[in-house]
C-alpha cells in the first residue's frame, strides 16, 4: 500500500487522510510520518504551480496535524485571487477542504483567518442556502452542512471514524473491509473495559450511598473513548474512567448537596490528605474522601512501581486545587456573586477538572516521566493545558447553563458576560463560540511547536482530544448531565454497543 512507487504525492495524502478517518491509521504510523517527512522537505516551501486547490489545502492540513510547521504562504496564490476577485471554483468538495484547513491556524496565520476562512464560510452558506445544487450530489451537501455545524479538526474522532465508515461509497474496497472488522474488534475492547470499570463503580458503594450525585460511569468512559482510542491504551483509559467518576461525584457535592462548612471541610481534607481525621467530616463525605485516597495512592504505587517516580503529591495537590476551584464557586453562589468574565475564568478553567484530569493522564500514559515537567503541570504553567481547559469550560458552559443554574450551580460565562456587559443572551452565547474559537488558534500552536516543549507529543494530542471531546459531549446540550437529551445515548450507542454491519 505504502510501497507503490508509482503513487504520487496527492495519492499518498489522499490514502493518509482516508487511513486516518477510517480510524486504522494507528496501525501505519512509521509509514505515515515517513511519508509527510519527505513530503515537507521536498516541496512544502514552495507552492507548485500545477498544484490544484484540493492538493495544497490536503498537504497543509494534514502535515499541520502531525506538527509540521508549515506556513500559510502556500496559499498565496489563492488568496491573491481571492482578494482581487478573480478566484472561481464550483468545486465544492475542494472548497469544503479549504475550509478545514483553515481551522488548523494559529493566531499568528492572520491570512487564513481573514481571508480565507470567510470566503470559504460565505461560499459553503451560499451553497447550502441555494435551492439548486446542479451536478452536486446529496452528499457533497451533507459534508457541507456537517462542517459548518462544527469543523472536522474540533470533532471527537472516533465518532467521526464511525460516520465515515457508514458513510463509505467505495463498496467492495479492501481498506473499507478491514475499517470495519478493526472497528468491531477495538469495539469488543472497550466493552470489555467498560465491564471493567463498571464493576468497580459498583463495588464502590458511591452510587447508592450519594444519591443526589449523577450516576454516569458509562459517559465517564465514554470520555476516554474520545481521548485516547486505540485498543493498546486501555489501563489508561480504566484509570482516567475512575478519575472521571470521582470528579463527577466530588463536583455534586460542592454544586448540589454540601454546606459551606461541609465542603469547607471536605476541602481541608484533601489539602491535609490526612485518612486519620476521617471521622471529622460528615458521614457522607467519609466514603468518597476515602475512595479518592485509596484510589490515588494506588495510582502513584502502580507509577512507582512502573516508572519509579513517587507522584502522590502531585496528584493530591491536583485535588486539592480542584476542590478550592469548587469552594470558590459554592461560595459565590452563596454570596450571590456576579463575577465578570476574567475572574469567572481565573477559577473556571480550574474547576472545571482538565488540569486535575491531564496530571494523571501524563503519569499514566507518558513513559519516561519527568518530575520537571509534572512541576510545570502542577503549577499550571503549560498553556496546552490551559487552552483545552479553556475549551472545555466554555463548551460545558454553552451546553449546560441552563440546567445547571437550576440545580444551583454559579453562574456561567455566559450569564457573566451579559451581566458584565448588558448584552443578549444570543450575543452573549457568539462571543462565548468566539472564545472558543480563538482558543484553538492557540492550542494549534502547541501542535506545530512541539519541538521546543518538554510535553511528549501523545499527551499534547490527549489534551486536545479532550477539548475535542467536550465539543462532542455539549455539542446539544448537557451530553454528560443529561445524555438522553444530548444525542450522548446514540453516540455510545453508534461507539460502544452497535457494530458496524460486515457485508
Amino acid at each position: 500500500m505504502f510501497d507503490d512507487e508509482t503513487k504520487t504525492h496527492l495519492e499518498q495524502l489522499e490514502l493518509i487522510d482516508e487511513l486516518q478517518k477510517l480510524g486504522v491509521s494507528y496501525h501505519f504510523e512509521r509509514e505515515i510520518k515517513n511519508i509527510l517527512v519527505k513530503i515537507y522537505h521536498k516541496n512544502v516551501r514552495e507552492y507548485e504551480e500545477k498544484e490544484d486547490l484540493h492538493a495544497t489545502t490536503l498537504k497543509f492540513r494534514l502535515l499541520r496535524e502531525h506538527g509540521f510547521n508549515v506556513s500559510e504562504g502556500i496559499f498565496d496564490v489563492f488568496i491573491n485571487q481571492i482578494e482581487d476577485g478573480s478566484f472561481e471554483s464550483d468545486d465544492m468538495t475542494s472548497i469544503i477542504s479549504l475550509y478545514e484547513a483553515s481551522y488548523v491556524a494559529t493566531k499568528w496565520d492572520t491570512k487564513l483567518l481573514k481571508v480565507i476562512r470567510p470566503y470559504a464560510n460565505q461560499q459553503l452558506r451560499k451553497f447550502v442556502d441555494s435551492d439548486d445544487h446542479g451536478i452536486h450530489n446529496i452528499k457533497v451537501l451533507e459534508m457541507a452542512v456537517q462542517a459548518l455545524e462544527m469543523p472536522y479538526h474540533w470533532r471527537m474522532k472516533r465518532l467521526e471514524t464511525r460516520r465515515y465508515i457508514d458513510a463509505y461509497t467505495k463498496k467492495h474496497d479492501v481498506l473499507i473491509e478491514f475499517a470495519k472488522i478493526d472497528f468491531n474488534i477495538v469495539q469488543a475492547v472497550h466493552q470489555e473495559e467498560l465491564k471493567t470499570v463498571s464493576s468497580w463503580w459498583k463495588e464502590t458503594g458511591l452510587g447508592n450511598q450519594l444519591y443526589f450525585a449523577r450516576d454516569r460511569i458509562v459517559e465517564n468512559y465514554f470520555w476516554t473513548v474520545g481521548q485516547i482510542q486505540e485498543p493498546q491504551f486501555g489501563y489508561v483509559r480504566r484509570i482516567m474512567t475512575k478519575i472521571n467518576a470521582l470528579i463527577t461525584t466530588i463536583d455534586d457535592i460542592y454544586d448540589v448537596y454540601g454546606t459551606i462548612d461541609e465542603l469547607q471541610q471536605f476541602t481541608a481534607m484533601v489539602e491535609n490528605w490526612n485518612v486519620k481525621s476521617l471521622d471529622e467530616l460528615p458521614e457522607y463525605m467519609k466514603l468518597c474522601f476515602l475512595v479518592l485516597y485509596n484510589e490515588t495512592n494506588s495510582i502513584g504505587c502502580d507509577i512507582l512501581k512502573d516508572k519509579n517516580i513517587n507522584v502522590i503529591r502531585f496528584l493530591q495537590k491536583s485535588w486539592a486545587d480542584l476542590c478550592k476551584a469548587y469552594l470558590i464557586e459554592a461560595q459565590w453562589h452563596t454570596k450571590k456573586h456576579k463575577p465578570n468574565v476574567e475572574e469567572y475564568m481565573r477559577n473556571a478553567w480550574i474547576s472545571v477538572s482538565a488540569p486535575t484530569s491531564l496530571v494523571h493522564f501524563y503519569c499514566i500514559f507518558c513513559d519516561p516521566i519527568s518530575s520537571q515537567v509534572l512541576e510545570t503541570l502542577s503549577q499550571h504553567q503549560q498553556h496546552v493545558v490551559r487552552c483545552s481547559a479553556t475549551v472545555l469550560r466554555l463548551a460545558n458552559d454553552l451546553g449546560t447553563s441552563p440546567d445547571e443554574l437550576k440545580r444551583g450551580d454559579v453562574l456561567k460565562s455566559v450569564q457573566c458576560y451579559m451581566n458584565e456587559t448588558g448584552a443578549s443572551e444570543e450575543k452573549a452565547c457568539t462571543y462565548v463560540q468566539q472564545m472558543i474559537s480563538d482558543t484553538w488558534n492557540e492550542m494549534n500552536y502547541e501542535i506545530i511547536s512541539h519541538d521546543s516543549s518538554p510535553l511528549p507529543r501523545g499527551f499534547v494530542e490527549a489534551a486536545i482530544n479532550l477539548a475535542r471531546m467536550s465539543q462532542c459531549m455539549y455539542q446539544y446540550g448537557d451530553g454528560h448531565g443529561s445524555p438522553d437529551k444530548a444525542k450522548t445515548v446514540d453516540r455510545v450507542l453508534s461507539l460502544l454497543v452497535n457494530p458496524v454491519p460486515l457485508d
